[in-house]
């Protein structure tokens, strides 16, 4: 599976959003293994935005952040300790805006499966991996409905181990399996 993955985004040419709109970099980290993992985290419930919530590791760019993958980097080194020098960088996929009028890109990495994460107490209450598989199975997707750039969108959430995965998390996920791995998941636009 992971070198399909590789093979699929290696020549993957993303579409860049050119509004101006603050930045932030995301990493979706796969596991070099057999049946690769993503890397997800879940937000300090003390936050004062998002807090609960599942998402990548990453956050919003620093003025002093040589680019958009050096961000989605640090980020993830300061969230789950995670060094740069452990992520391979396979590229970045389309930029996406937030709800909360944020240009977030998502930044492909693969990293070794038995590398310790640890997540930052102060921004996070835990760190996870969910098999890839487990995404790819129609019978963990429940259909939820979301707004992204004042469209309604129709895209799956999912319950592991306790864990809701939705809203953008899971729109960029299955974005990147749609692409890495031809999953044919449905994430189409609505009328209201």
């Amino acid at each position: 599976m992971l070198s399909a993955i590789k093979r699929r985004l290696f020549n993957y040419q993303r579409r860049e959003i050119h509004e101006n709109f603050p930045q932030a970099g995301v990493l979706i980290a796969i596991t070099d293994e057999r049946c690769p993992k993503v890397v997800l985290t879940k937000r300090a419930s003390r936050l004062s935005s998002h807090s609960g919530e599942i998402a990548f590791p990453g956050g919003k760019r620093d003025k002093t952040d040589t680019d958009i993958t050096f961000t989605a980097l640090r980020e993830a080194h300061e969230e789950i300790s995670l060094p740069p020098s452990q992520v391979s960088v396979l590229t970045n996929l389309d930029d996406k805006i937030s709800l909360h009028r944020l240009k977030v890109t998502p930044c492909v990495g693969v990293i070794a499966a038995d590398v310790d994460l640890i997540a930052s107490p102060s921004e996070l209450d835990c760190v996870f991996k969910v098999p890839l598989s487990f995404f790819l199975d129609e019978a963990n997707r429940i259909d939820h409905l979301s707004e992204y750039r004042a469209k309604a969108r129709y895209a799956p959430c999912y319950l592991y181990e306790g864990h809701l995965i939705w809203g953008l998390t899971s729109y960029i996920l299955m974005e990147f399996l749609n692409i890495a791995l031809l999953a044919d998941i449905e994430l189409q636009v609505r009328a209201h």
